[in-house]
């Protein structure tokens, strides 16, 4: 495949960097321009990745820009992924999609009216590891999946955001900014959810900013910080899901899944890579070798070690998706049922009682190693495997 999309991003915030890092790498995408509200972000990420600085609207109206991707604040992303929409672009955006069914809706019906394909991070479900979990639990290694645990807890954001106002803001919390991820990768494990419950609270109505240059600054919580949630999905697994910025330190795993034949261990669904181990009916407890897949090669340092970082590659699977006419991963329909699942479990900590969802969607394809190899462009993989081999 020779064609590729051109990609604009609007929001030149501190996650942009991770696109204009990451998007060399795959086929199907060139990022050509950027906006930003403030014109000198815009202007600062222009010359440092070499692109095109531009205003919102003209980023529009750019007749090279096909995909537009969406990096401003939660609250924004309903109204801007429906500028980019009228302005005949296709869409992806970060996550949260958007803070309400309602606003998803009109999204897809405003998608479906242009033909247009609206797609949503996050991706690290697409790594080696979860995909890797997700080979073992297709091949019926742990029988069927009946329950599980999931557990995202920390002390907070305000730790190391140069700016966490908004995660403490309706349309943050860690259910809107952490739960994508395990939400995601459960779909991807294990399909989508019927029906959900949930205990919310905050331990604090303030929190006081410990991270520069706003040191000792105090913000309004209005969201809630602690959720302990029940997930009962359409196979019959029940989940429990625990997401708190109210924990100091605990000996959670992850994720876990129990199924009739044995049970399965998933690191952090927030990353691409990390250990795999199951057991059998033994109860033995064991990892597994990390196959040839190619995003789970550690291809960047980071404080706390070498990490695999492959995130853009659901911008890339959805841009190849359109040219190939096929569905993506990261799909409008799977990123609103995440949502559906999300203001559900808020919900639920508000009324105390369960809620059944009113959407569905089906498991994404799996991302095997041929699959993710296609998504690289030629001399990426090539260094990749390199990488790989010397780390065997």
């Amino acid at each position: 495949m020779t064609k590729e999309l051109g990609v604009g991003i609007i929001g030149c915030g501190n996650i942009s960097t991770t696109y204009f890092k990451l998007a060399p790498l795959f086929r199907g995408i060139r990022i050509v321009a950027c906006a930003d509200i403030n014109a000198a972000a815009a202007e600062a990420r222009a010359t440092e990745y070499g692109v095109k600085a531009e205003s919102i609207e003209a980023l529009l109206a750019n007749p090279d820009v096909d995909i537009v991707v969406n990096l401003t604040i939660p609250d924004a992303h309903f109204p801007v992924s429906k500028s980019i929409l009228e302005a005949g672009k296709h869409v992806y955006s970060e996550k949260p999609l958007v803070l309400s069914l309602e606003q998803g809706e009109e999204l897809r019906a405003l998608a479906r009216a242009k033909g247009l394909t609206v797609g949503c991070a996050p991706d690290t479900f697409l790594g080696g590891a979860h995909q890797l979990a997700r080979s073992v639990i297709d091949a019926g290694k742990i029988g069927r999946v009946t329950s599980g645990t999931c557990h995202v807890l920390s002390p907070g954001m305000e730790m190391w955001h140069p700016n966490p106002d908004f995660f403490f803001l309706p349309g943050g919390g860690p259910i809107l900014d952490l739960g994508p991820y395990y939400i995601a990768n459960l779909i991807n494990l294990i399909g989508p959810v019927k029906r959900v419950a949930a205990l919310s609270s905050m331990a604090n109505p303030t929190r006081t900013i410990t991270s520069e240059p706003r040191n000792g600054e105090e913000i309004p919580v209005k969201t809630p910080t602690n959720i302990h949630a029940l997930l009962e999905f359409a196979n019959g697994a029940t989940i429990t899901l625990s997401a708190s910025w109210d924990v100091w330190s605990h000996r959670h795993a992850n994720m876990e899944l129990y199924g009739t034949e044995g049970s399965i261990f998933v690191p952090d669904p927030n990353f691409f890579g990390g250990k795999v181990e199951a057991s059998g009916r033994d109860k033995d407890i064991q990892p597994l070798e990390m196959w040839d897949h190619p995003f789970a090669v550690e291809n960047q340092e980071h404080p706390q070690g070498p990490m695999a970082n492959y995130r853009t590659a659901g911008l890339a699977d959805m841009a190849i998706a359109i040219l190939e006419g096929r569905d993506a991963r990261c799909s409008l329909d799977r990123a609103l049922h995440g949502v559906d699942v999300m203001v559900s479990i808020l919900k639920s900590g508000e009324e105390g009682r369960f809620i059944e969802l009113t959407t569905t969607c089906t498991q994404p394809a799996a991302l095997g190693i041929e699959e993710a190899r296609a998504l690289l462009r030629q001399v990426e993989e090539e260094v990749l495997l390199e990488r790989s081999a010397a780390a065997s």
